[in-house]
């Protein structure tokens, strides 16, 4: 089959691109910003990307265009396809039909964690030799892609609240039909096509609806929002992480990265990993039980995430000179930045200032919902700066947080606040979900140029 996207440079579509590709399919595509790691994952595979309105690709007569959320009505190689006549389906939609059909699904929903979630579901079956495919919202460092195929029957996928495509407005996650269906959390997001919480917690009961009764729903026992969603109505067996949960953990360190797991009062084993902060804690626990409802041991499960490595941009260390470490992190939320400041203010290694860079380039982040919620996220900063683009129209409310503040307009501005800030032993916390101007190598090459380590 030939197929074509629009909208490729996504993690998610970029990760369909390399599944059609794996399946033998000729996979092409069009973008308008393409950067690593997805540009590198999509030139390893051989996947020639085009730019972002070129309609050349129907002169190659393709069996199918998939077609992005990003696309919209109006965008040139959209209605260069609808005039054509030429079929024409969502990424989920694909998904669903060609890869997911005849798997056992293991689904990672949430407003946070679903990627650190579903990496660490993915390496415990790896682990223990089952080959899964899977399809991530990032980079896992046990595997170096987003997405493969895998052996039957597994398929771990992280499953998006987000709307399909500009012709299916529903959520994507409610295209893929889990067996196994962990739920994180669920907190206000996406403020672009959602207007409460009620909208997004009717989308994550449609998701709840698909599941089976010789299923699973993974979910905290604290979260009251999904509390609720499970109250419209559940079909299927559930089992609860947390203090009070089935699921339990007990941390030895303060930054979490030593932990016990407990399942119904019974220790199972312990944890000794690279990751800090109890989110990931928790997200461990959710990884586990899905694991072990798939088949796995529980303390197989719980062996394996001593050898997990992470996701890139997931408090990634750049690099470090002088002392001073640049970490990229992929927080745009509120409640995530909290949690990733307070895994690195704990962290055993802190010796200096801890210092947060972001970028508040999320759809909901410009249009200013989260302005009275996003100063105590930095509580555990020592100093914050920020790259607000003047087109945003968003001001920051900088007299409500509680430590010194820096804002600027352009790249270079940032660059130059930092380079005059920074002192030995500091802590960077680059945090953004797009490519932030590559500030954070930027930053490492001018710290080389001005102090080599």
């Amino acid at each position: 089959m030939k197929i074509h996207i629009l909208g490729i440079a996504g993690t998610f579509m970029g990760g369909i691109a390399q599944l059609a590709k794996e399946k033998g399919d000729s996979v092409t595509g069009s973008d308008k910003a393409i950067y690593p790691p997805m540009s590198t994952q999509l030139e390893q595979a051989g996947i020639a990307v085009v730019q972002d309105e070129d309609c050349t690709f129907l002169a190659e007569e393709p069996d199918c265009v998939v077609i992005g959320n990003a696309k919209s009505r109006g965008h040139k190689a959209v209605e260069a396809t609808l005039n054509a006549q030429q079929k024409y389906q969502s990424g989920p939609q694909w998904l669903a039909e060609n890869i997911l059909a005849d798997r056992w699904v293991i689904a990672v929903a949430g407003t946070h964690g679903k990627t650190s979630t579903s990496s660490m579901v993915a390496w415990i079956l790896e682990d223990v030799g089952l080959q899964p495919g899977f399809l991530i919202g990032g980079v896992p460092e046990n595997f170096g892609v987003s997405a493969r195929l895998g052996a039957a029957p597994f398929f771990v996928v992280e499953a998006d609240e987000y709307d399909t495509a500009f012709f299916d407005k529903r959520s994507k996650f409610v295209h893929y039909h889990p067996r196994t269906c962990v739920l994180n959390n669920l907190e206000f997001d996406h403020a672009d096509i959602f207007s409460s919480v009620q909208e997004i917690q009717k989308q994550f009961h449609h998701l709840v609806r698909t599941v089976p009764q010789n299923g699973l729903l993974v979910m905290p026992e604290d979260d009251q929002n999904l509390q609720e969603v499970i109250a419209m109505g559940a079909w299927t067996p559930i089992q609860t992480q947390g203090q009070q949960g089935v699921w339990q953990y007990q941390c030895q360190t303060p930054d979490a990265s030593q932990f016990t797991v407990q399942f119904q009062g019974e220790e199972i084993g312990r944890v000794t990993w690279r990751m800090s902060g109890l989110h990931n804690v928790r997200n461990a626990l959710s990884a586990i039980a899905a694991a072990v409802h798939c088949g796995v041991p529980p303390k197989l499960a719980v062996d394996a995430l001593n050898r997990f490595l992470g996701i890139r941009r997931r408090m990634t260390l750049i690099g470090e000179v002088s002392g001073i470490q640049i970490y990229d992190d992929f927080a745009h939320h509120p409640t995530a930045i909290a949690t990733t400041l307070a895994g690195a203010k704990n962290s055993s290694s802190a010796v200096g200032r801890l210092i947060a860079v972001f970028e508040p380039r999320s759809n909901t982040m410009r249009m200013g919902i989260h302005a009275k919620t996003l100063p105590a996220a930095f509580r555990d900063a020592d100093a914050v700066f920020a790259f607000i683009d003047p087109q945003w129209q968003w001001q920051l409310p900088i007299q409500a947080f509680s430590q010194t503040v820096s804002v600027a307009e352009t790249y270079d501005a940032l660059l130059a606040q930092l380079l005059a800030y920074l002192q030995p032993n500091d802590r960077v916390v680059v945090m953004s979900n797009g490519a932030f101007g590559a500030i954070h190598q930027r930053l490492l090459h001018a710290l080389q140029e001005s102090m080599p380590s």
